[in-house]
């Protein structure tokens, strides 16, 4: 497994895996905690360094489980969390990056990860009502008392980073990014660049999509979240596969699987990118650690980088109420 360097020297490797599905959102979670525990440190022993956990999936379940399983290998992983809703009854109610908020999330997850220090801690949303320089200015507070090791931001716009760097240095931003959600692409990559700050993309295969298992007859189960995202209804989804028969068939001509084109697209695109795609089965993320060793051509590259201008792509990545967290 190749490694990368995010911003402040952290160290990960190029492929992490995101946890959130083996607590929630895709549909009935896994009977089995062992299973999910195997999977782990399953990822362990294949090169996987770089864990991506939040106190809300679940709440609170996920962090516990990603702590339980990781224990054992603790030195050698980077375990990332993240802060920023208030939950009540076992349920997020809206966002509070409060500094008093902040510092008692990262005590509970400590605990809940059995860790001292918690290597990436993000804020999750940006919140509104929270100055960004207290919530950068409250990390920084953690990082000094030993309790967290870097500072990092989710779905924060370029305007935001720039004002939380100046208070404390944000080692990276992570938002969704893929070949079909391109987003993060005028603003936010070239402020990165400008930083020095690294990039984790949530979603790299498009919530399932770009792996070519999704289509129009695909039934999603009761709780997964994909049944609230417009990209997926009938009609959008329809619309969408010019694009992944595309990849597709150059995953074909590669002898790859789309995912594996996918995410190798991303690596392609900077250095300090690091994707985490989630699973719940270890065959694919040995599937998606493979997708380091994929080469594509600059002509290949330049193919896919155009793609999703010129097909289209049909639908919002979140419904409204989520649409309305993302920082502008």
């Amino acid at each position: 497994m190749h490694t990368r360097t995010l911003g402040q020297g952290l160290e990960v490797s190029a492929i992490g895996l995101g946890c959130m599905g083996m607590s929630q959102s895709y549909g009935p979670n896994p009977g089995n905690r062992q299973d999910m525990i195997a999977v782990l440190r399953g990822a362990v022993d294949r090169g996987i360094t770089f864990f991506d956990t939040a106190e809300v999936y679940g709440p609170y379940v996920n962090e516990e489980l990603v702590g339980e399983a990781l224990a054992p290998a603790r030195d050698q992983v980077v375990i990332a969390t993240k802060f920023g809703w208030r939950i009540e009854d076992g349920k997020s109610v809206g966002l509070d990056s409060r500094p008093e908020q902040i510092r008692r999330v990262a005590d509970a997850s400590l605990r809940r990860l059995r860790t001292d220090t918690i290597d990436l801690f993000y804020q999750h949303r940006v919140d509104p009502d929270v100055p960004i320089d207290d919530v950068a200015g409250t990390v920084g507070e953690l990082v000094q008392a030993g309790k967290v090791r870097h500072f990092g931001l989710s779905e924060a716009g370029a305007a935001t980073i720039r004002r939380a760097h100046a208070v404390h240095p944000v080692t990276a931003v992570q938002s969704e990014y893929s070949l079909w959600t391109r987003d993060p692409e005028p603003d936010v990559l070239p402020t990165l660049a400008e930083l020095g700050i690294g990039f984790v993309p949530f979603s790299p295969l498009g919530k399932g999509f770009l792996t070519g298992t999704v289509d129009t007859t695909t039934a999603f189960t009761d709780g997964d979240i994909r049944t609230t995202i417009p990209r997926f209804d009938q009609a959008n989804l329809a619309a969408n596969q010019a694009l992944i028969d595309h990849v597709a068939g150059l995953a074909q001509a590669k002898n790859a699987t789309p995912g594996q084109v996918a995410l190798a697209w991303l690596l392609a695109q900077h250095p300090w990118i690091a994707p985490i795609p989630g699973t719940r089965r270890i065959a694919r993320v040995e599937e998606n650690a493979a997708a380091t060793q994929l080469a594509l051509s600059a002509d290949e590259r330049m193919d896919l980088d155009a793609l999703a201008a010129r097909i289209g792509v049909r639908g919002d990545r979140y419904n409204e109420m989520h649409m309305n967290l993302v920082d502008k």
